[in-house]
């Protein structure tokens, strides 16, 4: 699209035609584009959400869309789900213009969506899943599903997704890279043209990753368009034709096949190089602050689980999905009773029998899902910051406004939290900004012990920076760190020491010079550190 520096990118080699499949195998970029934005701008009250924008998709490309939070993305899907309208701008698609789209024309012309959030119902078949509302029917007047049929139309779908479960198996059984198996089979059901992916991998491990990545490139063979939406900066550059990059609602740059690196993106998503990450700390750790002797959790009874973390450092605790992480940390914060063992606070004996034990200590925990167990989206963020500690802000029973608002406006401004105010409505702020509202909550209440699960999942590359100095902050006070992380650079690039689980129990802790992947790795899979 000229007068926006749009030029179709590609050059990667397309697999050969398939019986059912689009020919591909010419590059992307010699196809005319079947949907184009141009000089798309969208406005909220306060905010440009996006600034004239323009983007042409041509048949079978991967894009890789990236930008910090906040920088239109989810505007722009918003836009092409038919969710939100435009203020002005032109949507073109197969050559018709349209001010706006719907929910029913943005499904006609094959535009399918697969979200961080699946929405999938457990409770059903895969089958059911992928055809509800469409489901073929029998028997006349009665209407009764058609379930021979129904797997006849799944059956197809699930091949080409390279599923290794059946359509009667029931979704609840699925791992979650799984499930987004199931999306993208659902997706293809509606005959896609243009399948966006957003934020496919945050929650998956590395060989799941790496089966999704798989699939991507099968659809690309098949003609498929695909966005990419990913924090996960080296899976856009293994699987994107050209990356768009966005910053303040506005397309800071395009860059085509050869001249996709990480390096690159970030100076596009940040407007400067970012330094790098790599833990240099020379700080001296101090006593253990927080011993775990014997812990046994609900998810490995017949495993134990010995760690001890000092004051001043930041404890890695790597592993596989699955290897019994969470458990522990939510053993250590009062949430699930241990079946055996003991916890040591700065050497003496606790008994931590629910989370209000855990924060009366001084323990307190940033969860995975910080939606559903780290804040109140629809509360405002001074209520957030207030809430563990009310008895602070109230007097005879009565909370003060301006007590909250207080504390609250001396967390935004040490954190950085970027809002209109303190009274801004959670729900309404990015990912990284929302992950702050978790951290100032505690960090109003002097923490000993921090525990972080998973503290970047979901969050931009420059948020990430920030929860890393905040952490680093902590530990150069003498708090304790204990950070759990699936992200193998953030694991080795943060961490003073980094401890390893393996189907519920340590197998080992590495120094910070024995940090590496391979460690790291053999360590997840129950063998020796080299």
């Amino acid at each position: 699209m000229t007068g926006n520096g749009f030029t179709a990118t590609g050059g990667v080699n397309r697999a050969e035609s398939m019986p059912g499949t689009i020919d591909t195998s010419s590059d992307a970029r010699h196809q005319a584009a079947f949907l184009s934005l141009h000089d798309v701008r969208k406005t909220y009250p306060g905010v440009v959400a996006l600034d004239g924008f323009s983007i042409e998709i041509r048949p079978g490309e991967v894009i890789g869309l990236v930008g910090e939070n906040g920088a239109g993305k989810s505007t722009l899907m918003k836009i092409l789900g038919g969710v939100a309208a435009p203020d002005s701008g032109t949507i073109r698609i197969d050559g018709v213009d349209h001010e706006r789209l719907t929910v029913e024309h943005s499904l006609e012309a094959g535009i399918a969506f697969v979200h961080q959030e699946l929405n999938l119902f457990e409770n059903l078949d895969v089958a059911a899943n992928i055809f509800l509302g469409r489901e073929p029917l029998r028997g006349g007047p009665l209407k009764l599903v058609d379930r021979a049929k129904l797997r006849e139309m799944v059956l197809p779908l699930l091949k080409r997704v390279g599923a290794n479960f059946t359509a009667d198996t029931p979704v609840s059984e699925l791992s979650l890279a799984q499930q987004q198996m199931v999306e993208i089979a659902k997706a293809l059901s509606i005959k896609a043209r243009l399948v966006i992916l957003d934020e496919p991998t945050s929650s998956l491990p590395l060989a799941e990753t790496e089966k999704l990545l798989g699939v991507i490139k099968g659809l690309k063979a098949e003609g498929i368009s695909v966005i990419f939406i990913s924090h996960r900066l080296h899976e856009v550059e293994s699987v994107a034709d050209r990356v768009i990059v966005l910053r303040d609602g506005m397309l800071a740059g395009t860059l085509a096949t050869d001249a996709i690196n990480h390096d690159q993106m970030v100076k596009l998503m940040i407007g400067r190089a970012l330094k790098a990450r790599t833990n240099t700390s020379e700080r001296e750790a101090g006593a253990v602050a927080l011993s775990a002797k014997g812990i046994r959790t609900a998810a490995y009874p017949h495993r134990i689980v010995d760690l001890d973390v000092l004051h001043g450092e930041i404890l890695g605790l790597a592993g596989l999905v699955g290897s019994g992480r969470t458990e522990f940390a939510r053993v250590v914060f009062g949430i699930d009773r241990s079946l055996g063992g003991e916890l040591y606070l700065d050497g003496k004996h606790v008994l931590l029998s629910s989370s209000a034990d855990a924060v009366a200590n001084g323990i307190f925990l940033v969860p995975e899902d910080r939606k559903l167990a780290g804040i109140l989206l629809d509360f405002a963020i001074a209520q957030n910051i207030s809430l563990p500690n009310l008895s602070a802000h109230s007097a005879n029973l009565i909370i003060s406004a301006a007590s909250e608002n207080a504390t609250a406006e001396a967390q935004k401004s040490n954190l950085g939290i970027k809002a209109p105010s303190v009274k801004t409505r959670v729900g309404t702020l990015s990912g990284g900004n929302q992950q702050k509202v978790v951290l100032a909550k505690w960090l109003a209440m002097k923490p000993r012990i921090m525990i972080f699960d998973e503290p970047t999942r979901g969050i931009d590359i420059g948020a990430k920076a920030e929860i890393y100095r905040l952490m680093q902050a902590l530990a150069d006070t003498g708090v304790a760190v204990l950070m759990i992380s699936s992200d193998m650079e953030e694991v080795i690039g943060v961490s003073d020491r980094v401890a390893v689980m393996h189907e519920g129990q340590i197998s080992g802790i590495l120094a910070k010079d024995q940090l590496d992947q391979e460690n790291v790795l053999l360590l997840a899979v129950g063998k020796s550190a080299r």
